[in-house]
């Protein structure tokens, strides 16, 4: 192949470049090169070496494409006559497909942006085929970029498809998905037509399966094609998404592999967690120290109402983080919140032990719902008599304001105990009035009235329900909230839904009391010169700031300074955390086409998936009910939420503005896409699809 190749680009700068070969076998050492053969005809090179059943094929590398960048001519260069004798086209039809050099990568795969060309018979044709091939980088916009063509004999399979390494929406890499059609896998790449998908785990075994108008293949194909997966998985370092065929006669041939460009997210296991009943409380993501100062309280609250309770036994208990934090969304047991029902098998039915305990849980329950609404009354003012006598945070020591955050923390845990224990074991339906509700009322009164919002906060605290919790040296309350036509006077309702809502009010206002403190720390530090500037101690853990402030540790301000959380995508409705701290969604049966009615009457209108800014006259449907949206609600028809209470802040106030409110439906923000029609059955639970409608 002595004339067949041209010098490399420092050929003219040094007498000792090794020339670079124009055509090279995929069973030659240079085709592992993706500089030379591109990425795609790289990837099958190293799957011949390592014996798996790609078929035989040679490659046009970028070198000849360089030479005719550079102005050689295709039909008439000795290359491609070669290429074509080495790949026995005299014999078979061929394939030409591309293979880039920034082709097949874990950055980009480039897939569909060049041309292949099918059933080459014949030199002429080949010339033709190949120059197609390097042209179509013009309409990929890569004019002059390095490019190899890689040839095949053309392959006539009974079926081809795609194979994933993983499950390439969730992340799951204890499941592989098969995608299958009949012939080769070209019309399922391009799109025109879906054919069948199975959705296996790693051994082969069928999961799910959807057969539309794909093959049926059998079981030990599938488990073939899962020793694909884990054979090209252990060669290229990681799962991959291939491409592959059988034969006529059975035999399995692998066409194309690529790493996967889905997020490799883990095995779930555990309890299924879900953001729903605690979007209230946290309706924002939570920096590091948000998540220290705010998190554990409701941890441990949980846990000692679900003993208290008697919801969950300890062993159950033990076996969940029961709330945690994904990149700063929090999150709660879903079985534990009493957001999905617990699954009881065969065998704790025949088991009395659980009836027993039942038996003595059930005294106990019945003795504490009733003390639950003076206990409560009790607390609550508790809680208002230490606020009052908090002094200013500036006249505080840092280590006052230490042992402040850590009082608080108690005090939290205590109110987030009774009030999940309030709505557990009493009565707290029919209520009229949340926190929310009254504080949109005094919040659009005041601003009439021309105080400012700094004003409003010191004369009505209750205006920080409408404000998410952050260490920040004051809140931001919502713009351009309007009164609800709420219910007459005199239906406030339920009493112990008041103490609910009062409980939920305090909360609020010791997050707001340790995030100032918080922050008032930052500025000292900032002050000091250990912090650029006092928002950084937003990133810093607890136990560090604690470290810092009694003087027991000092900050490396570069390495701050250069901290940008990022908080990541909002957690899905229903998921379950994997062996890498990942969320990945959960398919829990719990109502698809439909949820739990909020009330509200009936509404129609297009729906919209826009929290910040939806359309008047829109139905928002969101995954969960956050007192955000409050503001939002005189321009709705209605709304749908995947997860949440129907005695949530937000289904309560918007039954109060006759808000049609559905909640619990699983999947709505997939099921329901922007700008579909629909009717909202506040009192069912239905949401009808009409047709589709634009918004505007």
């Amino acid at each position: 192949m002595g004339d067949l190749s041209v010098a490399g680009p420092s050929a003219g700068a040094s007498s000792f470049a090794a020339p670079r070969p124009l055509v090279v076998d995929l069973v030659d050492e240079a085709a592992r090169d993706p500089e030379l053969v591109g990425g795609k005809a790289a990837a099958l090179a190293r799957a011949t070496d390592a014996g798996l059943p790609v078929l035989p094929g040679v490659v046009l590398t970028t070198a000849f494409s360089d030479a005719v960048d550079a102005g050689a001519g295709v039909h008439d260069h000795p290359a491609v006559r070669e290429a074509f004798v080495r790949a026995a086209g005299a014999e078979q039809p061929l394939v030409a497909r591309s293979s880039s050099i920034a082709e097949d990568l874990a950055e980009s795969s480039m897939a569909g942006r060049y041309e292949s060309v099918v059933d080459i018979r014949g030199i002429d044709a080949f010339a033709q085929a190949v120059e197609q091939v390097l042209g179509s980088r013009v309409a990929a916009k890569t004019e002059g970029t390095p490019i190899a063509v890689l040839v095949q004999p053309m392959l006539e399979p009974a079926c081809g498809g795609v194979l994933f390494g993983i499950d390439p929406v969730t992340g799951r890499s204890d499941r592989l998905v098969v995608s299958a059609v009949h012939g080769g896998p070209q019309r399922l790449v391009s799109g025109e037509v879906e054919g069948a998908r199975y959705v296996l785990d790693t051994a082969g075994d069928v999961v799910a399966t959807e057969q539309r108008d794909g093959p049926e293949l059998a079981a030990d194909d599938l488990r073939r094609l899962a020793g694909l997966a884990a054979d090209v998985a252990t060669i290229f370092g990681g799962p991959q998404d291939a491409e592959w065929a059988f034969e006529t006669g059975g035999e399995l041939r692998l066409l194309q592999s690529r790493p996967v460009t889905t997020e490799i997210r883990g095995v779930p296991s555990g309890p299924v967690y879900g953001p729903g009943p605690v979007a209230e409380t946290f309706p924002e993501p939570l920096t590091e120290l948000e998540r220290d100062l705010w998190v554990p309280p409701l941890q441990e609250a949980v846990r000692e109402a679900a003993v208290l309770a008697g919801s969950a036994t300890r062993d159950d208990l033990e076996r969940s983080a029961l709330v945690v934090s994904v990149d700063g969304h929090v999150a709660i047991d879903l079985h534990v919140a009493g957001a999905i029902d617990p699954r009881r098998g065969f065998a704790r039915k025949l088991n009395p032990i659980p009836a027993l305990r039942q038996a003595r849980v059930a005294w106990r329950v019945g003795r504490l719902r009733a003390a639950m609404p003076r206990l409560s009354e009790h607390l609550l003012d508790r809680t208002d008599l230490d606020l009052e006598r908090i002094p200013s945070l500036a006249e505080l020591t840092s280590r006052q304001l230490i042992a402040l955050i850590h009082r608080s923390q108690a005090v939290l845990r205590s109110l987030h105990a009774h009030e999940i224990l309030m709505g557990m074991l009493t009565d707290t339906g029919g209520n009229q009035m949340t926190g929310a509700s009254v504080a949109l009322r005094v919040l659009a009164e005041a601003r009439r009235d021309g105080l400012s919002d700094d004003e409003i906060l010191d004369r009505s605290p209750v205006v920080l329900a409408l404000a998410p919790p952050r260490v920040a040296p004051k809140p931001s309350l919502p713009p351009g909230v309007s009164a609800l036509d709420l219910a007459p006077a005199g239906d406030g309702g339920n009493p112990n839904g008041i103490l609910r809502e009062a409980l939920r009010l305090r909360v609020r206002w010791v997050h707001e009391l340790t995030g100032r403190a918080a922050w008032e720390l930052g500025e000292r530090l900032a002050r000091a010169g250990q912090l650029p500037e006092p928002g950084l101690v937003r990133h810093m853990s607890l136990d560090h700031v604690e470290a810092v402030a009694t003087k027991r540790a000092v900050v490396v301000p570069a390495l701050v300074a250069a901290h940008e959380h990022e908080f990541g995508s909002p957690l899905p409705a229903w998921f379950r955390l994997s062996n890498l701290g990942k969320a990945i969604p959960e398919q829990f049966d719990s109502g698809v086409g439909g949820g739990t009615g909020g009330g509200g009457g009936r509404g129609c209108g297009p729906v919209t998936h826009d929290v910040h800014d939806p359309p008047p006259g829109s139905v928002l449907v969101t995954t969960t009910m956050t007192p955000g949206l409050a503001p939002l609600l005189p321009r709705l028809r209605g709304i749908v939420a995947e997860t949440g209470s129907v005695l949530s802040h937000l289904a309560i106030l918007a039954r109060e503005a006759n808000v049609p409110t559905v909640v619990g439906y699983h999947g709505a923000t997939a099921n329901l896409p922007e700008g579909t029609a629909v009717c909202v059955d506040g009192a069912t639970g239905h949401v009808t699809i009409e047709g589709r409608k634009a918004l505007g």
